[in-house]
Protein backbone atom coordinates (compact mmCIF):
# COMPACT_ATOMS: atom_id res chain seq x y z
CA UNK A 1 0.00 0.00 0.00
CA UNK A 2 1.01 3.55 -0.64
CA UNK A 3 2.08 5.79 2.24
CA UNK A 4 -0.06 8.65 0.96
CA UNK A 5 -2.35 10.31 3.49
CA UNK A 6 -6.11 9.94 3.25
CA UNK A 7 -7.61 13.25 2.18
CA UNK A 8 -10.88 14.49 3.72
CA UNK A 9 -13.80 12.91 1.90
CA UNK A 10 -17.32 11.51 2.05
CA UNK A 11 -17.48 7.72 1.86
CA UNK A 12 -20.99 6.88 0.63
CA UNK A 13 -22.26 3.29 0.62
CA UNK A 14 -25.16 2.85 -1.78
CA UNK A 15 -27.06 -0.24 -0.63
CA UNK A 16 -25.76 0.26 2.89
CA UNK A 17 -28.15 -1.99 4.82
CA UNK A 18 -26.92 -5.27 3.37
CA UNK A 19 -24.79 -8.05 4.81
CA UNK A 20 -21.60 -6.84 3.10
CA UNK A 21 -21.78 -3.44 4.81
CA UNK A 22 -22.42 -4.85 8.26
CA UNK A 23 -19.95 -7.75 8.21
CA UNK A 24 -17.11 -6.30 6.12
CA UNK A 25 -17.23 -2.61 5.20
CA UNK A 26 -18.10 -1.01 8.54
CA UNK A 27 -15.65 -3.18 10.56
CA UNK A 28 -12.91 -2.36 8.03
CA UNK A 29 -13.63 1.37 8.26
CA UNK A 30 -13.66 1.23 12.05
CA UNK A 31 -10.35 -0.65 12.14
CA UNK A 32 -8.82 1.98 9.84
CA UNK A 33 -9.92 4.53 12.41
CA UNK A 34 -8.23 2.44 15.15
CA UNK A 35 -5.00 2.51 13.14
CA UNK A 36 -5.13 6.30 12.84
CA UNK A 37 -5.65 6.15 9.08
CA UNK A 38 -9.18 7.56 9.21
CA UNK A 39 -10.01 10.43 11.52
CA UNK A 40 -13.40 11.73 12.51
CA UNK A 41 -12.65 15.09 10.96
CA UNK A 42 -11.55 13.74 7.57
CA UNK A 43 -14.04 10.98 6.75
CA UNK A 44 -17.84 11.09 6.83
CA UNK A 45 -19.55 7.76 6.14
CA UNK A 46 -22.96 8.08 4.52
CA UNK A 47 -25.22 5.07 4.21
CA UNK A 48 -27.88 5.19 1.51
CA UNK A 49 -30.48 2.47 1.00
CA UNK A 50 -34.19 1.81 0.47
CA UNK A 51 -35.22 0.99 4.09
CA UNK A 52 -36.53 3.94 6.11
CA UNK A 53 -34.49 3.23 9.23
CA UNK A 54 -33.41 6.84 9.82
CA UNK A 55 -30.02 8.05 10.99
CA UNK A 56 -30.32 6.79 14.56
CA UNK A 57 -31.65 3.45 13.36
CA UNK A 58 -28.69 3.08 11.00
CA UNK A 59 -26.22 3.94 13.77
CA UNK A 60 -27.78 1.39 16.11
CA UNK A 61 -27.76 -1.26 13.37
CA UNK A 62 -24.10 -0.50 12.65
CA UNK A 63 -23.20 -0.47 16.36
CA UNK A 64 -24.69 -3.93 16.89
CA UNK A 65 -22.93 -5.26 13.80
CA UNK A 66 -19.58 -3.89 14.94
CA UNK A 67 -20.04 -5.49 18.34
CA UNK A 68 -20.74 -8.83 16.67
CA UNK A 69 -17.58 -8.34 14.59
CA UNK A 70 -15.52 -8.17 17.77
CA UNK A 71 -15.25 -4.45 18.59
CA UNK A 72 -15.10 -4.38 22.40
CA UNK A 73 -14.81 -0.74 23.52
CA UNK A 74 -18.49 0.17 23.69
CA UNK A 75 -17.94 3.84 24.53
CA UNK A 76 -15.52 4.50 21.67
CA UNK A 77 -17.75 2.55 19.33
CA UNK A 78 -20.82 4.63 20.18
CA UNK A 79 -18.88 7.87 19.78
CA UNK A 80 -17.59 6.80 16.36
CA UNK A 81 -21.06 5.81 15.18
CA UNK A 82 -22.50 9.13 16.36
CA UNK A 83 -19.75 11.28 14.85
CA UNK A 84 -18.99 9.46 11.60
CA UNK A 85 -22.11 7.59 10.46
CA UNK A 86 -24.95 9.26 8.58
CA UNK A 87 -27.92 7.91 6.65
CA UNK A 88 -30.20 8.95 3.81
CA UNK A 89 -33.22 6.88 2.76
CA UNK A 90 -33.49 6.23 -0.96
CA UNK A 91 -37.17 5.19 -0.73
CA UNK A 92 -37.88 3.74 -4.20
CA UNK A 93 -34.48 4.65 -5.67
CA UNK A 94 -35.91 7.13 -8.17
CA UNK A 95 -34.26 10.32 -9.51
CA UNK A 96 -35.78 12.44 -6.74
CA UNK A 97 -34.36 10.10 -4.09
CA UNK A 98 -30.83 10.47 -5.46
CA UNK A 99 -31.32 14.24 -5.68
CA UNK A 100 -32.20 14.16 -1.97
CA UNK A 101 -29.01 12.15 -1.36
CA UNK A 102 -27.01 14.78 -3.27
CA UNK A 103 -28.54 17.57 -1.19
CA UNK A 104 -27.75 15.66 2.00
CA UNK A 105 -24.11 15.01 1.03
CA UNK A 106 -23.53 18.63 0.01
CA UNK A 107 -25.02 19.83 3.29
CA UNK A 108 -22.66 17.56 5.22
CA UNK A 109 -19.68 18.80 3.19
CA UNK A 110 -20.54 22.42 3.94
CA UNK A 111 -21.22 21.77 7.63
CA UNK A 112 -17.85 20.05 8.07
CA UNK A 113 -15.94 22.38 5.73
CA UNK A 114 -14.92 19.45 3.53
CA UNK A 115 -13.79 19.46 -0.10
CA UNK A 116 -15.97 17.67 -2.64
CA UNK A 117 -13.97 14.43 -2.49
CA UNK A 118 -16.32 11.45 -2.70
CA UNK A 119 -16.17 7.65 -2.74
CA UNK A 120 -19.29 5.79 -3.82
CA UNK A 121 -19.23 2.14 -2.84
CA UNK A 122 -21.99 0.38 -4.80
CA UNK A 123 -22.99 -2.48 -2.49
CA UNK A 124 -25.72 -3.45 -4.94
CA UNK A 125 -26.83 -6.42 -7.06
CA UNK A 126 -24.84 -6.33 -10.33
CA UNK A 127 -27.86 -5.69 -12.53
CA UNK A 128 -28.71 -2.51 -10.60
CA UNK A 129 -25.27 -0.88 -10.95
CA UNK A 130 -26.03 0.80 -14.33
CA UNK A 131 -29.22 2.45 -13.05
CA UNK A 132 -27.45 3.56 -9.85
CA UNK A 133 -24.72 5.18 -11.96
CA UNK A 134 -27.35 6.97 -14.03
CA UNK A 135 -29.10 8.25 -10.89
CA UNK A 136 -25.82 9.43 -9.33
CA UNK A 137 -24.95 11.25 -12.54
CA UNK A 138 -28.39 12.85 -12.85
CA UNK A 139 -28.05 14.13 -9.28
CA UNK A 140 -24.68 15.69 -10.09
CA UNK A 141 -22.81 13.55 -7.57
CA UNK A 142 -20.25 12.26 -10.09
CA UNK A 143 -19.04 15.78 -10.88
CA UNK A 144 -17.31 17.82 -8.23
CA UNK A 145 -14.50 20.27 -7.51
CA UNK A 146 -12.58 17.43 -5.86
CA UNK A 147 -12.16 13.79 -6.85
CA UNK A 148 -14.84 11.12 -7.29
CA UNK A 149 -14.22 7.35 -7.12
CA UNK A 150 -16.72 4.54 -7.69
CA UNK A 151 -16.18 1.10 -6.16
CA UNK A 152 -17.96 -2.19 -6.77
CA UNK A 153 -17.29 -5.90 -6.49
CA UNK A 154 -17.88 -9.00 -8.55
CA UNK A 155 -19.52 -10.29 -10.54
CA UNK A 156 -18.42 -7.87 -13.26
CA UNK A 157 -21.05 -9.11 -15.70
CA UNK A 158 -22.57 -12.56 -16.29
CA UNK A 159 -20.94 -13.12 -19.68
CA UNK A 160 -18.75 -11.32 -22.22
CA UNK A 161 -21.53 -9.08 -23.54
CA UNK A 162 -22.83 -8.05 -20.10
CA UNK A 163 -19.26 -7.36 -18.90
CA UNK A 164 -18.66 -5.13 -21.92
CA UNK A 165 -22.04 -3.42 -21.47
CA UNK A 166 -21.21 -2.70 -17.83
CA UNK A 167 -17.86 -1.15 -18.78
CA UNK A 168 -19.49 0.94 -21.51
CA UNK A 169 -22.08 2.19 -19.02
CA UNK A 170 -19.45 3.12 -16.44
CA UNK A 171 -17.35 4.98 -19.02
CA UNK A 172 -20.40 6.98 -20.05
CA UNK A 173 -20.28 8.73 -16.68
CA UNK A 174 -16.71 8.54 -15.34
CA UNK A 175 -13.14 7.84 -16.45
CA UNK A 176 -11.39 4.49 -16.04
CA UNK A 177 -9.06 6.09 -13.47
CA UNK A 178 -12.11 6.68 -11.24
CA UNK A 179 -13.33 3.06 -11.30
CA UNK A 180 -12.27 0.53 -8.64
CA UNK A 181 -13.29 -3.06 -9.43
CA UNK A 182 -12.14 -4.70 -6.25
CA UNK A 183 -11.68 -8.35 -5.35
CA UNK A 184 -11.27 -8.92 -1.63
CA UNK A 185 -9.04 -11.95 -2.28
CA UNK A 186 -6.49 -9.58 -3.81
CA UNK A 187 -6.49 -7.54 -0.61
CA UNK A 188 -5.01 -10.36 1.44
CA UNK A 189 -1.42 -9.77 2.51
CA UNK A 190 -0.18 -13.07 1.07
CA UNK A 191 -1.64 -12.27 -2.35
CA UNK A 192 -0.14 -8.79 -2.29
CA UNK A 193 3.16 -10.33 -1.24
CA UNK A 194 3.16 -12.73 -4.20
CA UNK A 195 4.61 -10.02 -6.42
CA UNK A 196 7.40 -9.37 -3.93
CA UNK A 197 7.89 -13.10 -3.37
CA UNK A 198 8.35 -13.71 -7.09
CA UNK A 199 10.11 -10.63 -8.37
CA UNK A 200 12.29 -9.70 -5.37
CA UNK A 201 13.61 -13.24 -4.85
CA UNK A 202 15.53 -14.48 -7.92
CA UNK A 203 15.85 -17.94 -6.36
CA UNK A 204 12.13 -18.50 -7.03
CA UNK A 205 11.63 -16.42 -10.16
CA UNK A 206 14.35 -18.40 -11.94
CA UNK A 207 12.30 -21.57 -11.31
CA UNK A 208 8.97 -20.00 -12.33
CA UNK A 209 8.61 -21.60 -15.77
CA UNK A 210 7.50 -24.67 -17.70
CA UNK A 211 10.92 -26.36 -17.50
CA UNK A 212 10.73 -26.75 -13.73
CA UNK A 213 7.01 -26.63 -12.81
CA UNK A 214 4.76 -29.66 -13.36
CA UNK A 215 1.42 -28.04 -12.51
CA UNK A 216 -0.21 -25.33 -10.43
CA UNK A 217 -3.37 -25.94 -8.40
CA UNK A 218 -5.55 -23.18 -6.95
CA UNK A 219 -8.09 -24.37 -4.37
CA UNK A 220 -10.77 -22.38 -2.58
CA UNK A 221 -12.67 -24.77 -0.30
CA UNK A 222 -15.45 -23.35 1.87
CA UNK A 223 -16.88 -25.16 4.88
CA UNK A 224 -20.22 -23.30 4.82
CA UNK A 225 -23.14 -23.69 2.45
CA UNK A 226 -24.86 -20.83 0.64
CA UNK A 227 -26.52 -19.83 3.94
CA UNK A 228 -29.05 -17.02 3.28
CA UNK A 229 -27.68 -16.29 -0.23
CA UNK A 230 -29.65 -19.01 -1.99
CA UNK A 231 -31.50 -16.68 -4.37
CA UNK A 232 -28.27 -14.95 -5.42
CA UNK A 233 -26.34 -18.19 -5.71
CA UNK A 234 -29.05 -19.73 -7.85
CA UNK A 235 -28.33 -17.02 -10.44
CA UNK A 236 -24.55 -17.07 -10.09
CA UNK A 237 -23.32 -20.56 -9.26
CA UNK A 238 -19.76 -21.39 -8.27
CA UNK A 239 -18.33 -20.60 -11.70
CA UNK A 240 -19.55 -17.01 -11.77
CA UNK A 241 -19.30 -16.45 -8.03
CA UNK A 242 -15.74 -17.68 -7.57
CA UNK A 243 -13.89 -18.84 -10.69
CA UNK A 244 -14.76 -15.87 -12.89
CA UNK A 245 -13.34 -13.54 -10.25
CA UNK A 246 -11.27 -14.76 -7.31
CA UNK A 247 -9.59 -17.83 -8.76
CA UNK A 248 -8.84 -16.28 -12.13
CA UNK A 249 -7.32 -13.25 -10.45
CA UNK A 250 -5.08 -15.47 -8.33
CA UNK A 251 -4.00 -17.28 -11.49
CA UNK A 252 -3.02 -14.01 -13.20
CA UNK A 253 -0.89 -12.96 -10.22
CA UNK A 254 0.86 -16.34 -10.24
CA UNK A 255 1.41 -16.42 -14.02
CA UNK A 256 2.08 -12.78 -14.99
CA UNK A 257 5.41 -11.52 -16.29
CA UNK A 258 7.54 -8.93 -14.49
CA UNK A 259 5.82 -5.52 -14.79
CA UNK A 260 7.93 -2.60 -15.95
CA UNK A 261 7.09 -0.79 -12.69
CA UNK A 262 5.03 -1.25 -9.56
CA UNK A 263 2.02 0.77 -10.62
CA UNK A 264 -1.57 -0.09 -11.49
CA UNK A 265 -1.33 0.27 -15.27
CA UNK A 266 1.82 -1.85 -15.60
CA UNK A 267 0.49 -4.63 -13.36
CA UNK A 268 -2.94 -4.70 -15.01
CA UNK A 269 -1.30 -4.86 -18.45
CA UNK A 270 0.64 -7.98 -17.46
CA UNK A 271 -2.47 -9.59 -15.99
CA UNK A 272 -4.35 -8.93 -19.19
CA UNK A 273 -1.59 -10.57 -21.23
CA UNK A 274 -2.03 -13.74 -19.17
CA UNK A 275 -5.77 -13.75 -19.84
CA UNK A 276 -5.22 -13.22 -23.55
CA UNK A 277 -2.93 -16.28 -23.56
CA UNK A 278 -5.41 -18.67 -21.91
CA UNK A 279 -6.73 -21.31 -24.29
CA UNK A 280 -10.55 -21.38 -24.53
CA UNK A 281 -11.99 -23.59 -21.80
CA UNK A 282 -14.23 -26.30 -23.26
CA UNK A 283 -16.83 -28.54 -21.53
CA UNK A 284 -14.20 -31.31 -21.53
CA UNK A 285 -11.99 -29.14 -19.29
CA UNK A 286 -14.56 -28.58 -16.57
CA UNK A 287 -16.52 -30.57 -13.96
CA UNK A 288 -19.53 -29.37 -11.96
CA UNK A 289 -20.99 -30.69 -8.70
CA UNK A 290 -23.54 -29.83 -6.02
CA UNK A 291 -23.52 -30.57 -2.29
CA UNK A 292 -26.29 -32.75 -0.89
CA UNK A 293 -27.55 -33.39 2.64
CA UNK A 294 -25.63 -35.68 4.98
CA UNK A 295 -25.20 -36.55 8.64
CA UNK A 296 -22.45 -35.12 10.84
CA UNK A 297 -22.31 -36.14 14.52
CA UNK A 298 -26.01 -37.00 14.43
CA UNK A 299 -26.96 -33.67 12.89
CA UNK A 300 -28.46 -33.38 9.41
CA UNK A 301 -26.74 -30.83 7.19
CA UNK A 302 -29.00 -29.39 4.51
CA UNK A 303 -28.20 -30.03 0.87
CA UNK A 304 -28.18 -27.19 -1.65
CA UNK A 305 -31.69 -27.99 -2.87
CA UNK A 306 -32.99 -27.69 0.71
CA UNK A 307 -31.54 -24.18 1.14
CA UNK A 308 -33.91 -21.20 1.32
CA UNK A 309 -34.56 -19.65 -2.08
CA UNK A 310 -33.29 -22.66 -4.05
CA UNK A 311 -35.64 -24.68 -6.33
CA UNK A 312 -36.00 -28.37 -5.48
CA UNK A 313 -34.81 -29.35 -8.95
CA UNK A 314 -31.91 -26.87 -9.16
CA UNK A 315 -28.90 -27.87 -11.25
CA UNK A 316 -26.83 -24.85 -10.19
CA UNK A 317 -23.28 -25.90 -9.36
CA UNK A 318 -21.83 -25.40 -5.88
CA UNK A 319 -18.56 -27.09 -6.91
CA UNK A 320 -16.49 -26.56 -10.02
CA UNK A 321 -13.08 -27.84 -11.09
CA UNK A 322 -11.41 -26.92 -14.35
CA UNK A 323 -8.14 -27.14 -16.21
CA UNK A 324 -6.73 -24.04 -17.87
CA UNK A 325 -3.70 -23.78 -20.13
CA UNK A 326 -1.70 -20.64 -20.83
CA UNK A 327 -0.24 -20.66 -24.30
CA UNK A 328 2.81 -18.46 -23.90
CA UNK A 329 6.56 -19.02 -23.72
CA UNK A 330 6.71 -19.34 -19.94
CA UNK A 331 3.72 -21.64 -19.31
CA UNK A 332 3.06 -23.71 -22.45
CA UNK A 333 2.34 -27.28 -21.34
CA UNK A 334 1.82 -26.49 -17.63
CA UNK A 335 -1.79 -27.17 -16.56
CA UNK A 336 -3.45 -24.81 -14.08
CA UNK A 337 -6.12 -26.61 -12.03
CA UNK A 338 -8.74 -24.37 -10.45
CA UNK A 339 -11.29 -25.78 -8.01
CA UNK A 340 -13.78 -24.33 -5.58
CA UNK A 341 -16.82 -25.54 -3.69
CA UNK A 342 -18.98 -25.26 -0.61
CA UNK A 343 -19.58 -27.63 2.31
CA UNK A 344 -16.05 -29.00 2.40
CA UNK A 345 -14.80 -30.56 5.67
CA UNK A 346 -12.60 -27.52 6.29
CA UNK A 347 -11.98 -24.05 4.96
CA UNK A 348 -8.85 -23.73 2.83
CA UNK A 349 -7.59 -21.31 0.21
CA UNK A 350 -4.26 -22.44 -1.18
CA UNK A 351 -2.06 -22.25 -4.26
CA UNK A 352 0.06 -25.38 -4.73
CA UNK A 353 3.02 -25.17 -7.11
CA UNK A 354 4.30 -28.68 -7.89
CA UNK A 355 7.80 -28.84 -9.35
CA UNK A 356 8.97 -31.46 -11.81
CA UNK A 357 10.82 -34.53 -10.62
CA UNK A 358 14.55 -34.77 -11.20
CA UNK A 359 15.34 -36.34 -14.59
CA UNK A 360 17.24 -39.13 -12.84
CA UNK A 361 16.25 -40.53 -9.43
CA UNK A 362 19.69 -41.16 -7.93
CA UNK A 363 18.32 -42.48 -4.62
CA UNK A 364 15.63 -44.82 -5.93
CA UNK A 365 17.88 -47.89 -5.61
CA UNK A 366 18.63 -46.99 -1.98
CA UNK A 367 15.08 -46.04 -0.99
CA UNK A 368 12.45 -47.85 -3.05
CA UNK A 369 9.74 -45.68 -1.50
CA UNK A 370 8.22 -42.88 -3.53
CA UNK A 371 10.09 -39.58 -3.31
CA UNK A 372 7.45 -36.86 -3.69
CA UNK A 373 8.14 -33.84 -5.89
CA UNK A 374 9.03 -30.50 -4.33
CA UNK A 375 6.03 -28.28 -3.64
CA UNK A 376 5.53 -24.65 -2.78
CA UNK A 377 2.28 -24.14 -0.85
CA UNK A 378 0.95 -20.59 -0.65
CA UNK A 379 -1.86 -20.50 1.92
CA UNK A 380 -4.36 -17.63 2.13
CA UNK A 381 -6.89 -19.17 4.53
CA UNK A 382 -7.27 -20.06 7.34
CA UNK A 383 -3.76 -18.72 8.06
CA UNK A 384 -1.58 -16.82 5.62
CA UNK A 385 1.90 -18.01 4.76
CA UNK A 386 4.25 -20.09 2.62
CA UNK A 387 5.52 -23.66 2.91
CA UNK A 388 8.30 -25.20 0.80
CA UNK A 389 8.25 -29.01 0.84
CA UNK A 390 11.42 -31.00 0.09
CA UNK A 391 12.97 -34.40 0.76
CA UNK A 392 15.69 -35.13 3.34
CA UNK A 393 17.50 -38.27 4.45
CA UNK A 394 16.31 -39.81 7.70
CA UNK A 395 19.02 -40.33 10.34
CA UNK A 396 20.70 -43.73 10.56
CA UNK A 397 20.37 -46.83 8.42
CA UNK A 398 18.87 -48.04 6.16
CA UNK A 399 18.96 -45.13 3.73
CA UNK A 400 15.46 -43.65 3.68
CA UNK A 401 13.95 -40.31 2.68
CA UNK A 402 11.08 -38.30 4.12
CA UNK A 403 9.25 -35.11 3.22
CA UNK A 404 9.66 -31.96 5.33
CA UNK A 405 8.90 -28.27 4.97
CA UNK A 406 10.30 -24.81 5.51
CA UNK A 407 7.44 -22.62 6.71
CA UNK A 408 6.71 -18.93 6.98
CA UNK A 409 3.61 -17.75 8.85
CA UNK A 410 2.59 -14.12 8.40
CA UNK A 411 0.87 -13.73 11.75
CA UNK A 412 3.76 -15.28 13.67
CA UNK A 413 6.19 -12.92 11.95
CA UNK A 414 4.18 -9.69 12.00
CA UNK A 415 1.31 -10.15 14.44
CA UNK A 416 -2.32 -9.72 13.50
CA UNK A 417 -2.76 -8.83 9.84
CA UNK A 418 -5.17 -6.24 8.46
CA UNK A 419 -8.32 -7.64 6.92
CA UNK A 420 -8.48 -7.60 3.13
CA UNK A 421 -11.16 -4.91 3.10
CA UNK A 422 -9.02 -2.63 5.25
CA UNK A 423 -6.27 -2.81 2.65
CA UNK A 424 -8.60 -2.36 -0.31
CA UNK A 425 -10.62 0.52 1.15
CA UNK A 426 -7.50 2.41 2.17
CA UNK A 427 -6.13 1.98 -1.35
CA UNK A 428 -9.36 3.42 -2.77
CA UNK A 429 -9.15 6.40 -0.44
CA UNK A 430 -5.58 7.24 -1.45
CA UNK A 431 -6.22 6.56 -5.14
CA UNK A 432 -4.06 3.43 -5.48
CA UNK A 433 -5.40 1.04 -8.16
CA UNK A 434 -2.61 -1.56 -8.00
CA UNK A 435 -4.96 -4.21 -6.57
CA UNK A 436 -7.90 -3.51 -8.89
CA UNK A 437 -9.04 -4.81 -12.25
CA UNK A 438 -8.95 -2.68 -15.39
CA UNK A 439 -11.88 -2.65 -17.81
CA UNK A 440 -10.63 -5.34 -20.26
CA UNK A 441 -9.91 -7.94 -17.57
CA UNK A 442 -13.53 -8.97 -16.76
CA UNK A 443 -14.27 -9.06 -20.49
CA UNK A 444 -11.32 -11.38 -21.17
CA UNK A 445 -12.26 -13.70 -18.30
CA UNK A 446 -15.85 -14.15 -19.47
CA UNK A 447 -14.63 -14.58 -23.05
CA UNK A 448 -12.34 -17.48 -22.09
CA UNK A 449 -15.05 -19.22 -20.05
CA UNK A 450 -17.37 -18.86 -23.04
CA UNK A 451 -20.44 -21.09 -23.07
CA UNK A 452 -19.59 -22.62 -19.68
CA UNK A 453 -21.23 -19.65 -17.95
Amino acid sequence: MSDHQVEPHVFAIVGATGDLTRRKLLPALYHLRDQGILETRNTLIVGAALPEMGEEGFRLWAFEGLQQAGSRNETELRVWCEECLHYQTLHEGGPQDYEALATYIRRLERAHNMPENRVFYLALPPDTVPIAMERLDQAGLLKSHGWVRVVFEKPFGHDFHSARHLNTTLHRYIEESQIYRIDHYLGKETVQNLLAFRFANPIFESLWKRDTIENIQITVAEDLGVEHRGAYYQQAGALRDMVQNHLTQLMTVIAMEVPVSFDAVAIQNEKQKVLLSIAPITPQDIVFGQYTSWQVAGQTIRGYREEHGVPKDSTTETYVALKAEIHNWRWKGVPFYLRTGKRFPRKLTQIAVTFREAPTQVFRSLDPGSIPPNKLLITLQPSEGFSLCFSVKNPGRPFQMSDHALQFDYEQAFGQLPEAYETLLRDVMIGDQVGDQSAPIPEEVTSKLGGNI
